[in-house]
């Protein structure tokens, strides 16, 4: 039996799979006709990844996709192999993640031309936002209209059914009442917002349709796929409704299609949880995400950072591990969405979580919340740009910059693809204007830039924005060098002090790379062996202990 055949069984049953997988094979033999684009087989080093908007830069009277490519062809092209353009279709929420059509380009943003333009320039990551439609979309307005093509595209329940297991990522009901158009009410299954619907994909029509779009991505240039919110796609009342067993299959499914359609693509799963729960996103290594979002990376290099103790951080990446050379890990530090706490609980005592929560709201950190099954509310994520996070209001620059190349030497050198977002390259600090204009905690790292302004600024050596772009841009060359940073090299952590994070990589043959951070704003010793400095490019002489300054960190290997 074929692969896709016995998913769709397992899935709906043996008598809808039959004529499901004749529609799925057609449509992709119709993409396969069209001679896609050749991927790049696995990654390497060089991969370094931008997340960005597709507004992310303006000028006048200009379709910011032209814009976004001029700044990557002067700019960014040396850093970044992959560009992540969050979701580039209509929108009517959440900065894009309201999808209005699938398969439109914003208008503000261009059209699907500018997207092929830009896959000359760079490999795109598209978002699949699998689990959720506008309520502005034609697919919910026909539904509300009782368009019979649209019957149970959406999860409708009565208003009375006990939701109490349903894990919440927001403090906003799970069932939202809308009007159809025969005046009666009907609650409806939203996850996130009274404005995204949650697609019923107990429907194998709703399925058919998501396939379809997702083939769709892959003829227009997609190499990276990312499926945003994934694990709440299946329903069941009654069960916690995330990381159910048939969520698993339908992005098995997913992993299947696009690797007969555009081998080489590489599947993404986005899953704000618990590491377990995340990393079962893997499969056996082979069948399902080839990467998953690291979102423990970014609370935990904070609260290191934050309390000048990498107990934790050590502690947990020590036990880090891949189920094979097909499967890595999507590292990052910062996103346009805030810093999850959730991926944390059960590596950090919940007392320490609230007091990171408490100190950062004191230096003007935002903070969102989820709604527990027992009515309470727990921080579900910080909101603050990186920068600000590690930072106090009162430190000057080089202290801020010091510690935020230190965060992202840990990045650029742990095992897996590492992706920086576009508010960090440009040393970012909070826009409360922005939170203030939306109302939303989220804005406080989704500014939008002027081309110019961004030009004057990285132009000025005195900026920070110039002295972080340098910083990292240096940091990323470097790595792109030395072929023990590949994202499948083994890591070994190493224990010098609670204050330094230190980290081997080593190959087979013997050779190796040591990193040593500084997490403490104290000059600490560490013994270690070495005799080159690779950043700094300058044989160590003698057999003293390295003295690090505060904050200061070191790749170091024994092969000039």
């Amino acid at each position: 039996m074929n692969i896709i055949l016995r998913r769709l069984e397992s899935i709906y049953g043996a008598e809808s799979a039959i004529s499901m997988e004749q529609a799925i094979r057609e449509r992709i033999q119709e993409a396969q006709l069209k001679k896609l684009k050749q991927r790049k087989s696995g990654w390497d080093q060089e991969d370094v990844v931008m997340i960005t908007y597709g507004d992310q830069f303006w000028e006048k009277d200009r379709a910011t996709l032209t814009t976004f490519k001029k700044m990557y062809d002067t700019y960014l092209n040396e850093m970044f192999e992959v560009v992540h353009i969050l979701p580039f279709y209509p929108y009517s929420s959440d900065d894009g993640f309201s999808v209005i059509d699938y398969k439109k380009v914003n208008p503000k943003l261009g059209d699907w031309q500018d997207v092929t333009d830009l896959t000359k320039s760079t490999r795109l990551m598209f978002d699949y936002v699998c689990n959720h439609i506008s309520a502005k979309s034609d697919w919910f307005q026909s539904f509300l209209k009782q368009d019979k093509q649209y019957d149970e595209f959406f999860v409708s329940l009565p208003k009375e059914t006990d939701l109490s297991a349903v894990t919440r990522p927001r403090a906003t009901p799970v069932l939202t009442e809308f009007e159809m158009a025969n005046g009666e009410k009907e609650h409806i299954w939203t996850t996130f917002s009274a404005d995204q619907i949650d697609l019923n994909f107990e429907n194998p029509n709703v399925l058919l349709k998501m396939i379809d779009v997702l083939a769709f991505y892959l003829e227009e240039g997609a190499e990276y796929i990312r499926l945003d919110a994934v694990g709440f796609m299946w329903k069941e009342p009654g069960t916690t409704c995330i990381h159910l067993e048939k969520t698993h299959e339908i992005v098995k499914l997913f992993r299947d299609i696009l690797e007969e359609i555009a081998p080489g693509t590489v599947m993404i799963t986005e899953t704000n949880v618990p590491h377990k729960d995340n990393i079962t996103y893997f499969g056996d290594g082979q069948d399902e995400a080839h990467m998953v979002y690291q979102f423990p990376l970014p609370p935990l290099v904070l609260q290191a950072i934050h309390t000048g103790d990498g107990s934790a951080l050590s502690g947990w990446a020590r036990d880090l591990e891949l189920p094979g050379e097909d499967a890595t890990f999507f590292n990052f530090l910062a996103s346009h969405d805030g810093i999850g706490l959730n991926p944390i609980r059960g590596i950090l005592p919940e007392a320490d979580i609230l007091a990171l929560v408490a100190d950062l709201e004191d230096e003007g950190a935002l903070v969102s919340y989820k709604q527990n099954p027992d009515g309470t509310q727990s921080p579900y994520e910080i909101n603050v740009t990186y920068m600000d996070a590690l930072n106090r209001l009162a430190d000057n620059d080089d202290t801020r910059l010091q510690r935020f190349l230190l965060a992202h030497s840990i990045l650029l050198t742990i095992p897996g693809v590492p992706a920086v977002y576009v508010q960090s390259i440009l040393g970012a600090r909070n826009d409360l204007d922005g939170v203030a204009e939306t109302g939303h905690n989220r804005s406080i790292n989704r500014k939008k830039y002027p081309l110019s302004e961004i030009e004057v600024g990285l132009a000025d050596e005195k900026t920070l924005m110039h002295r972080t772009f340098e910083g990292i841009k240096e940091l990323i060359q470097v790595r792109k060098g030395q072929t023990l940073f590949h994202p499948n090299v083994p890591m070994e952590v190493m224990d010098l002090g609670k204050e330094i994070f230190a980290i081997k990589r080593a190959d087979a043959s013997g050779d190796s790379i040591l990193v040593v951070h500084n997490l403490s704003n104290q000059a600490v010793s560490c013994d270690v062996v070495a005799n080159w400095d690779i950043l700094k490019g300058q044989p160590i002489y003698g057999s003293a202990p390295i003295v690090l300054a505060p904050y200061e960190f070191r790749w170091l290997t024994n092969k000039n």
